[in-house]
């Protein structure tokens, strides 16, 4: 690869391209590809699912009641709240290729759009750009970078579980618990969230056009299932307050091992308006964008 100094060509070495002609008996490689006006090689279609092959992930999840009117506020139209519950999920997934597990935390409330029941995220934590990026931009999902521990000693009955969702410093969310009963894996399973998809309008003061209603479909495949007695702690922060909606009682904890699929669809679209007193749950706090542009 070449570029050009005062006119000059001079070759230029990447790091990516020493690695491969050593493993090629020191040959120089050409590259032929300007990377980001082409893929090198097009992605493979996947034939075995939304997801491809099995991926297992470790999971503890745990739900609460909280007061209606708490869930009742936080929820855009046209959804609408059911039980006074909050769905708390911190998950660590093996993935190809990837050094690390990825580690993703989800804190919802219960909802249902018409006939359909489901969860509404108000937060989602990953660990990694890439699940960032891919879920805002395809489903609406409202991720954000975070850090979330999921640590077991033991196995079995009397395993002690500990999950943490942790950003900007704060400890939001923790989960303590010990493995109390070993319970039987049950069927695939399904279950609903609902995302809306927008952009803000450059301008301010909107969106650039009113906002997609998604509904996404997850199912589940468990292959161990564990009870968990413990407690979960909510703590304070500006930017992610789900210390606002308070443990009233710990309905159930679970630690399982399972394989999730996911697949979207867009349903609809809905006005604007009833999404701009909601705007601020995708961000933290409101950015001077939000506000209409000013002319001095």
């Amino acid at each position: 690869m070449r570029s050009r100094v005062h006119g000059r060509a001079v070759p230029v070495e990447r790091a990516e391209d020493v690695a491969a002609s050593n493993l090629f008996g020191g040959r120089p490689l050409e590259v032929t590809v300007n990377r980001y006006a082409a893929l090198a090689h097009e992605p493979e279609p996947v034939e075995l699912g939304p997801d491809g092959p099995k991926m297992w992930s470790n999971n503890l999840v745990a739900l609460y009641e909280t007061d209606a009117e708490l869930v009742a506020a936080v929820l855009p139209r046209p959804l609408e709240p059911t039980e006074p519950l909050v769905r708390v999920n911190m998950a660590r997934v093996d993935l190809p290729n990837m050094a690390e597990p990825l580690q993703a935390g989800t804190f919802s409330v219960a909802c249902r759009h018409g006939d359909v029941h489901g969860f509404y995220d108000l937060l989602m934590l990953m660990s990694t750009e890439g699940a960032v990026v891919g879920g805002r931009e395809t489903y609406g999902e409202p991720k954000k970078i975070g850090r979330i521990s999921l640590e077991r000693r033991g196995g079995g009955v009397g395993a002690e579980i500990v999950g943490v969702m942790r950003r900007n410093g704060v400890d939001l969310v923790e989960i303590r618990g010990t493995v109390a009963e070993v319970l039987e894996p049950g069927p695939v399973a399904e279950r609903f969230a609902f995302y809306y998809k927008f952009l803000l309008d450059p301008q301010g003061g909107g969106f650039d056009h009113d906002p997609t209603f998604v509904h996404v479909r997850r199912t589940q495949e468990d292959r161990l299932v564990e009870r968990v007695e413990g407690s979960i702690t909510l703590r304070d922060s500006a930017v992610d307050p789900v210390a606002d909606l308070p443990v009233r009682r710990v309905v159930s904890i679970l630690f399982t091992e399972n394989h999730q699929t996911q697949t979207g669809t867009i349903v609809g679209t809905v006005p604007g308006e009833w999404l701009w007193p909601f705007r601020h749950q995708r961000y933290d706090g409101l950015m001077a964008r939000l506000a209409p542009a000013t002319t001095g």
